[in-house]
């Protein structure tokens, strides 16, 4: 379980500068331990009838278990295919995981990506649903970074759908980026508000950078190769 988990988490830094390709490696590497790790109920990763939230195999009420580790490995597939362009692969990654695992972590995470799916296949109206109600979710149960994200996701979504209060959404994530520390979101949240606020797109910019450059400094070769190649993150960064 541990050994999913790290490589799911391995995986969502390389997701997040862009590197795909390797990060659907590290994710089939989660999905794999996982489904074949002790208490699986001989289910398989690939396979059989999906365990859900019942058993040994889920003991934890944030998801930090054998069960969570699945749906973190197949949340983890559906973005890098979604990215690779795999729209519908990744639909169907994204549906399996809210099937194997309910409780709030992984229902936050299915938001998240069942929103970026539909915003890569040109349903921004049809984002909003998932993005809002991820934020619910996390807003109730009290996860900080959750909720952040969560914000940033639906403010892209209502910015896409054309609705009102994504800069508002935004520009708050940021300022809870910056309060609580949250740096491998700031620079996110920063690059979002400069697409959404023009007036102050330069100091977002530059805010990006600033933040971004000192995570890279501490990353390991393969992350600052990724980060040199990738279109997102800024050249000034690296």
């Amino acid at each position: 379980m541990v050994a999913s988990l790290a490589a799911s988490t391995l995986a969502s830094h390389r997701r997040q500068l862009g590197g795909h390709t390797a990060a659907r490696k590290l994710d089939g590497a989660a999905l794999l331990t996982a489904g074949f790790a002790e208490g699986s109920g001989g289910s398989g990763g690939f396979g059989g009838s999906e365990p859900g939230i019942a058993g040994s195999d889920a003991a934890d009420a944030d998801g930090l278990d054998l069960v969570g580790a699945r749906a973190d490995a197949l949340l983890g597939l559906a973005a890098d295919n979604l990215a690779l362009g795999r729209i519908d692969a990744a639909r169907r990654l994204a549906v399996r995981a809210a099937r194997v695992d309910r409780r709030w972590r992984a229902a936050v995470r299915c938001g998240w990506v069942a929103a970026e799916i539909e915003l890569a296949d040109g349903q921004a109206a049809a984002a909003v649903a998932p993005a809002r109600r991820a934020l619910e979710i996390a807003r109730a149960r009290g996860a900080r970074r959750h909720a952040v994200k969560s914000a940033i996701v639906l403010g892209v979504a209502l910015s896409a759908a054309g609705e009102p209060g994504a800069l508002d959404l935004v520009v708050t994530a940021v300022e809870e980026t910056e309060k609580y520390e949250l740096h491998s979101l700031s620079w996110v949240a920063t690059r979002v508000a400069a697409d959404l606020d023009a007036g102050h797109a330069e100091e977002y910019r530059f805010r990006s950078q600033q933040v971004l450059h000192p995570v890279l400094q501490q990353a390991d070769p393969c992350v600052m190769q990724i980060a040199r190649a990738s279109p997102w993150v800024p050249a000034e960064a690296g």
